[in-house]
């Protein structure tokens, strides 16, 4: 909160007449966040029909949002665990909805494709890959969204297509 305040240039006890806690702040942080890239994701993908194509959106958008917001997306990261109560269920519910919507697409493209693969480790392999880029990207040196996001959906998309094909899940 001192950080907060030191940034925003707003005293620390004014912080605090705004929001009662740093776990409040948190929490409304993370809940306009994850809404936020969950109701991009919905609007965009309202009018592709292909499961290849919405993979590649889901990507994009996931790094879009990442890229654009990299310090709050350290924050998000290293506080994941910080909220309790009501605060982390509400948080909890949209990040599950954002995870079951990939779930869905995934699914289809193996439907679609006839492939067969395990969901749940190439949907937790995708997250892994995706994110981590606050860790790592250097918008002087590396690409921007776009092209960061249809290089990670090359690599997944050829790994999950070519490799699974006639594997058990």
């Amino acid at each position: 909160m001192r950080d907060l305040s030191r940034a925003s240039g707003i005293s620390l006890a004014g912080l605090y007449y705004y929001f009662e806690s740093k776990e409040r702040l948190l929490f409304l942080i993370q809940k306009h966040t994850f809404s936020t890239i969950v109701q991009r994701l919905k609007s965009r993908l309202q009018d592709v029909d292909d499961p290849e194509q919405q993979i590649r959106i889901f990507i994009l958008n996931h790094l879009e949002y990442f890229l654009a917001n990299q310090a709050g997306m350290k924050v998000l990261s290293h506080e994941a665990d910080a909220l309790k109560n009501g605060f982390a269920a509400e948080v909890a519910a949209i990040k599950r909805e954002y995870y079951r919507i990939c779930v869905g697409l995934m699914d289809e493209l193996k439907r679609e494709r006839g492939l067969e693969f395990s969901t749940r480790i190439a949907v937790l392999s995708l997250f892994g890959m995706m994110n981590w880029i606050y860790t790592w990207h250097n918008s002087r040196i590396d690409a921007d969204a776009e092209s960061i996001g249809r290089e990670m959906s090359d690599i997944f998309l050829r790994g999950v297509m070519n490799g699974a094909k006639g594997r058990k899940s």
